[in-house]
């Protein structure tokens, strides 16, 4: 059960992610998430830079509910999509802020040990 919750409360992040992203990416609240400069958000290269990683982020969210669902026969597919999360989070804090291990990577990683320790 708690990794079920996990799992969702990941999926919404990205989810969320994906409506900043897409939706919303020059807003002044994408800005501040991302901590970038509006005026830069506003850019047509960056506008279709970031709504293309918005999609990227949605296709994630729709991969984690359905292998959610499938639970628990989809337990191992649910970790390689968790731990991709948390590949992608290191390399954010390691090319960008070092905050996006725990902001991306966060309820990944919970969700990582949930599975781990749920076994």
């Amino acid at each position: 059960m708690i990794t079920t919750i996990l799992a969702v409360l990941t999926a919404l992040e990205f989810i969320f992610i994906f409506y900043l992203e897409t939706l919303k990416p020059d807003s002044e609240k994408t800005a501040k998430v991302f901590g970038m400069k509006r005026e830069d958000l506003k850019q047509p290269v960056m506008r279709v830079s970031m709504q293309n990683q918005g999609v990227y982020n949605l296709g994630i969210a729709i991969l984690i509910l359905i292998t959610t669902a499938l639970l628990p026969e989809g337990r191992l597919f649910l970790g390689l999509i968790m731990g991709y999360i948390v590949f992608v989070a290191c390399y954010g804090a390691l090319t960008v802020d070092k905050s996006i291990i725990l902001k991306q990577g966060g309820l990944a990683m919970l969700t990582l040990v949930s599975l781990v320790v749920g076994k």
